[in-house]
């Protein structure tokens, strides 16, 4: 969770490939504190990273207390001994709580098990305590190094090689309880497991109109409580920087009464295991329990979800961020001087960023210190911008004002789905129904997208008809890909029928072209002159304007999820080579992402173009492969990627070209990629950014309502709300008409080809790239492949 702070993020001279040569030094890799899902993929990236560069890469086993310990426990990695990591939980180079490390003695025994091996670029993998803990390293490594050389322990020669020590962190924690990052390793995985929970519980508690308590871990932090009740619907959460105030106990027994007159089967409540009351009296699941059973006479059920969330298969998120943080960070030892000081490597939007480490970590103190001084509000303000966003949000959603409490605004707002179906869109739609109505507008929902709006298929959606849409998958309201411009007559007069004022479409493309269409129309339809929105919401994430699109993340979990199994039907069978076709249109940001979450060797898209020469290449990738000890490969290609080089066509062509070497299968994922229950992200995003379109929506309203009636026919009263890197954007569609591809219907700037780089180093090809100003791995140029450079593979 971003906190406010000061530094130099980057440096902005251009880097080149032969500037980040890591020839003549050693790198080494350790994960501390409480495991994360992720943490392999971290150390897989920093390892393979490390090698491409030409460095020594090290793992140190067991953290902190390897290191003091050395011996076996700091051996040299190789590129086979990263293979099959990225799919799995935990930390395979493991974890240990180490006071031996705390003291001075300790210190010193870790700094001469390393100078001994000539390492001098540390990447620490944990939390904020073994991150401190890194830092006094290098803050202490010359007085070590003259204290060893004082012992006869090392020469003089030893000390001037090793007169620096680099360090850089990786933050592994499910609890995302560390300033400076949006997003630690493992916390979507954790998401994962706390929502499936859910989602199982669900069923059962409906079925016996039953209430559940969950406790989530986040002794802390409560962002793991925060988002899961967002994601879900909960009907209360209890989290350590929000404790409730004096008389909470009444006022959530009258909701759950409330919620069991209005005839809802169903209610979760989530506690995070550090939740407290304003007196700082513990909240435990059995006390609140007790208590609802002791008022209200509920059938009520206690789980402590435990390690539960700590366990299982990372999610595809969390594997694109430590391979995304593990290069970053290589590539942050490679340019440090002997006057950088420690930094930690993290995710701010959609940006990787370095930021000094110790600053992090004050900012992350500083929020326990608030909570401490019962100055609640200002721990919320320095867990971030994230972390307020959620806490507004849920919020917003969490409470059900009488209607006499409500503002009378007397606007009527729309909602329907345009496109094809995206989890995450029913999310979108409860949020944007729910926040609608507290504002005070009368919400109408259309069916199945512009099709139902000209016949008519509208009516008036209530707070209680979008209960329980958070984990629902598809689209509920129904969706449709036909654009409106053959029945903008019908569609007018059902806008005047209704007296729609404004206008709320989540979707894909189509939604896109859809109020294109309405905007151009505005010239001879009055009814179109009101604020209108779009979310993106499409597996393809292919709308302009924004980085990423509701539904996307749903789909890479599937692709990732499919990809493992498929990868693990192999694990009898020597040398298999599996093509996989993903959708996406011409976009190939599903096959991109998936292949750099999945491992896989090459990934076809229509944004690379490739020819029979770059399929020659590819398939000596693999037969060179097969002749280690890793003998599978996969192999991604987007439906559209090529005319001619169909996935028949390359199944084919790897078929007869592995012949004696390796066989090959194909698999067509298809439409299972749109189906399913939403992942947390989607929810998460899908109901943020509905929240944030209505505000956005009642706004303009208000703005454009003069004599009775409302007019807006600026280009700012038609906008996409999308995420640009860093931060929520509202942007005019006539603006983001110049940058799309209209013919192909993609975007012409697509964030997501900076991976590409990434995915092809951590297969093993030789590239040659540089580093940007952003700091993004840039550049790609394939390099033919020799039979020395393929030692081994992914």
């Amino acid at each position: 969770m971003t906190g406010t702070m000061t530094g130099p993020r980057r440096q902005d001279t251009r880097k080149f490939v032969e500037n980040l040569s890591g020839a003549g030094k050693s790198i080494a890799v350790l994960t501390s504190g409480g495991d994360a899902q992720g943490m392999n993929g971290a150390v897989r990236a920093v390892v393979r990273m490390g090698i491409y560069v030409g460095a020594k890469v090290y793992f140190i086993h067991e953290g902190y207390q390897g290191m003091v310990d050395g011996g076996d426990n700091i051996k040299e990695a190789t590129w086979e001994s990263v293979s099959s990591m990225l799919q799995v939980g935990g930390t395979v180079i493991g974890s240990a709580r180490c006071k031996e490390f705390r003291t001075h003695e300790g210190r010193l025994k870790a700094a001469h098990n390393l100078v001994q091996r000539g390492i001098t670029n540390l990447c620490v993998i944990g939390g904020d305590g073994s991150l401190t803990g890194a830092n006094l390293f290098k803050e202490e490594w010359s007085g070590l190094l003259n204290e060893l050389l004082e012992q006869g322990l090392i020469d003089e020669e030893a000390v001037r090689r090793n007169s620096v020590l680099h360090i850089v962190g990786m933050v592994g924690s499910i609890d995302n309880d560390f300033c400076g990052t949006d997003m630690t390793i493992g916390t979507d995985s954790a998401l994962h497991r706390i929502i499936e929970v859910v989602d199982a519980i669900m069923t059962t508690a409906q079925s016996h109109q039953r209430t559940f308590v969950l406790e989530v871990m986040g002794r802390h932090c409560g962002y793991l409580a925060l988002v899961s009740a967002l994601a879900c619907g909960a009907d209360w959460v209890f989290f350590p920087e929000m404790p409730p105030e004096d008389g909470w106990e009444d006022n959530m027994c009258q909701k759950l009464s409330e919620n069991r007159a209005d005839k809802k089967r169903l209610n979760i409540i989530i506690v995070a295991e550090g939740a407290i009351d304003c007196r700082n009296k513990a909240i435990t699941p059995d006390y609140i329990k007790d208590l609802v059973v002791g008022r209200l006479g509920l059938d009520t059920r206690v789980t402590i979800l435990g390690h539960v969330q700590r366990g299982g298969t990372p999610s595809a998120f969390d594997r694109i961020l430590a391979s995304r943080m593990g290069v970053e960070a290589v590539v942050a030892l490679l340019e440090a001087s002997a006057d950088t000081p420690a930094c930690v490597v993290s995710l701010v939007g959609n940006e990787a960023v370095r930021l000094p480490l110790m600053e992090c970590v004050q900012i992350t103190q500083e929020v326990q210190k608030a909570m401490d001084e019962k100055n609640f509000d200002e721990a919320v303000r320095l867990r971030g911008r994230s972390f307020e966003h959620n806490l507004s949000t849920y919020r917003l959603l969490a409470s059900r004002k009488a209607d006499s409490e409500l503002p009378n605004s007397s606007f009527n707002v729309a909602v329907l789905n345009v496109g094809a179906p995206a989890a995450g869109m029913n999310a979108a739609v409860r949020s944007a129904v729910r926040v609608g109505i507290t504002e005070g507008h009368k919400m109408f929902a259309v069916n199945d997208g512009f099709e139902g709006f000209h016949k008519g298929q509208i009516k008036e959606i209530k707070w209680g008809d979008v209960g329980g849409w958070t984990g629902q998958g598809g689209s509920l309201l129904g969706t449709k890909r036909t654009l409106p411009g053959k029945h903008l007559d019908k569609i007018a007069e059902q806008m005047r029928i209704h007296n729609i004022n404004a206008l709320l479409v989540i979707g894909g493309f189509e939604a896109f072209e859809s109020l294109l269409e309405l905007y151009e129309a505005r010239a001879h339809y009055q009814e179109f002159c009101i604020p209108m929105c779009i979310l993106p919401a499409t597996i393809s994430n292919n709308v302009p304007g924004t980085d990423h699109s509701i539904g996307a993340d749903t789909s890479l979990n599937a692709i990732v999820e499919t990809c493992d199994r498929i990868k693990q039907s192999a694990s009898g069978t020597k040398r298999r080579v599996f093509i996989i076709e993903t959708m996406g249109g011409y976009c190939g940001y599903l096959a991109t992402v998936g292949g750099l979450a999945a491992g896989a060797d090459a990934v076809y898209i229509f944004e690379e173009p490739f020819d029979i020469r770059d399929l020659q290449t590819n398939v000596e990738h693999l037969t060179h492969k097969m002749k280690t000890s890793i003998q599978r490969g996969l192999v991604l290609r987007n439906e559209n990627c090529n005319e001619n080089f169909t996935t028949d066509f390359i199944y084919q062509l790897y078929s007869e070209e592995g012949r004696g070497v390796f066989d090959c299968r194909k698999n067509i994922l298809g439409h299972m990629q749109q189906g399913g229950a939403p992942s947390p992200f989607d929810r998460n995003f899908g109901t943020k950014v509905a929240a944030k379109a209505i505000q956005w929506i009642t706004r303009m309203l208000k703005e454009s309502y003069k004599g009775g009636i409302v007019f807006a026919n600026s280009e700012e009263s038609v906008c996409l709300l999308g995420m640009r890197r860093r931060a929520m954007v509202f942007q005019p569609l006539a603006q983001l008409q110049g940058e799309t591809d209209f013919v192909h219907r993609i975007p012409k700037d697509q964030w997501w080809l900076k991976l590409r780089p990434v995915m092809k180093i951590l297969a093993k090809y030789k590239i040659d790239y540089d580093v940007s100003e952003s700091g993004q791995l840039e550049h790609v140029t394939q390099v033919r492949p020799k039979e020395s450079d393929f030692s081994a593979c992914i």
